[in-house]
């Protein structure tokens, strides 16, 4: 019947799609358009399929609803967003709704959440082969597997990673400071430039001290307290329900990855002795492992190497830090200045470059050619004298002096 009217030109959708097109325009009209992530703009949203990938918090959900906005409206009709979690999936498939709406003229269909959805990747790998004519684009957890034994969609999706905001960001949204993105070439060589730039809107570093303590995710509302009991949630809502649907944790060990994650809170940067992990948390040096790799993956930490390229499998990282200041604000009950500094470097450099722990000298070397010192503005080149292309990170300072740059400047650029 769906094809005879289809054909004749006057199909109709069937009664719940009217209700997931009201559902579409409610949300689509409640989303705030007045900043939008420079992320929108590197997204190839015209390929058949694209896969935007990130920690809970970090703002997938409005990113996709402000490009729908941007570039669709507010009604459903070329395009139609659906939540995963929907009780609409409950006796309807992803499938059936692809049909319908393709039928109906849709063109583009965006699902968020789509871990949440079981059979999500067998489904969509259908619908694509079905419909060459369908774009989707689909949200899911950082540990959601693209490659997995149901659809191998790995050759077909263009996937995208979404980090929390950087200093830079930090400041448009939540001080209306626009700033221009450097590279980290760009940063060395012009730091007194850049430094200039900045310092002629703001004073940059009470508002880098605001931002290690609430910035890293776009949902600071002025209280720090509720902000950080919500990040606590964030942790918890990963490691119960993300880690075990994803990495095959028993959920009988949630409270050990918890117990963990509030260890290495409270002795990062940890130089790190699995045997010694794996006797306060009662477990074997291979499960400790297991975990650690599984709560990188989630974004909760950051396992730093000495050299990236030999990392193997069951290899033991070099060092543990927590993925972001936040979180580590939130969940520590003694931060550490220096600690971090080092997580505040670490978190914003290794969204584009690879960071690796340097044990001779200095602290990180990135991408195998730069070496940074991070410190506060007493910091001597002692160090790292005499090594080419190295340079201290120095807190506390809004100026460059020398090859001594703010530390607050490797925030600028994403």
């Amino acid at each position: 019947m769906f094809f005879v009217h289809y054909l004749c030109g006057v199909y109709n959708y069937p009664e719940f799609m009217e209700t997931l097109y009201k559902k579409h325009k409610i949300l689509i009209s409640q989303v705030n358009m007045e900043i939008v992530r420079d992320t929108m703009h590197t997204i190839n949203w015209e390929r058949q399929l694209v896969a935007i990938r990130g920690s809970r918090g970090v703002g997938k959900t409005t990113l996709i609803r402000q490009f729908i906005r941007q570039k669709y409206g507010t009604e459903a009709g070329v395009a139609l967003y659906c939540v995963m979690d929907s009780l609409y999936f409950t006796n309807h498939t992803l499938s059936d709704l692809a049909e319908n709406f393709h039928l109906a003229g849709g063109r583009h269909l965006f699902l968020d959440e789509v871990h949440k959805y079981p059979t999500w990747s067998k489904e969509i790998k259908e619908i694509i082969d079905l419909y060459p004519d369908l774009k989707i684009c689909f949200t899911g957890s950082s540990l959601l597997q693209i490659l997995n034994a149901d659809a191998d969609l790995s050759r077909r999706v263009l996937s995208y990673n979404m980090a929390g905001l950087s200093f830079r960001e930090y400041l448009r949204f939540y001080h209306k400071i626009s700033l221009p993105s450097y590279t980290l070439n760009e940063i060395i060589n012009n730091a007194d430039e850049i430094c200039d730039e900045v310092c002629k809107v703001c004073s940059p570093q009470p508002l880098f001290n605001a931002y290690l303590r609430a910035g890293y995710y776009p949902f600071f509302d002025g209280n720090e307290t509720e902000y950080y009991s919500r990040l606590e949630n964030v942790v918890s809502f990963i490691i119960d329900q993300e880690i075990t649907q994803f990495c095959n944790v028993d959920p009988a060990y949630t409270r050990k990855l918890k117990a963990l994650i509030l260890y290495l809170c409270n002795n990062v940067p940890y130089e790190v002795n699995i045997s010694k992990l794996a006797t306060y948390l009662e477990i074997n040096k291979a499960t400790v492992l297991n975990y650690l790799a599984a709560m990188h993956r989630a974004e909760l930490i950051t396992l730093i190497y000495c050299d990236n390229k030999s990392v193997s499998k069951m290899q033991k990282p070099d060092k543990i830090f927590i993925h972001n200041t936040n979180i580590l604000n939130a969940l520590s009950s003694n931060t550490v200045i220096g600690t971090i500094r080092e997580c505040f470097v670490v978190n914003q450099l290794s969204q584009h470059h690879t960071v690796e722990y340097s044990k001779e000298h200095g602290d990180f070397m990135i991408d195998s050619k730069i070496l940074f010192e991070v410190g506060g503005k007493e910091k001597t080149f002692n160090q790292i004298a005499g090594i080419d292309n190295s340079y201290i990170l120095a807190d506390e300072i809004e100026m460059p002096i020398g090859k001594k740059l703010p530390l607050w400047i490797v925030g600028m650029e994403y």
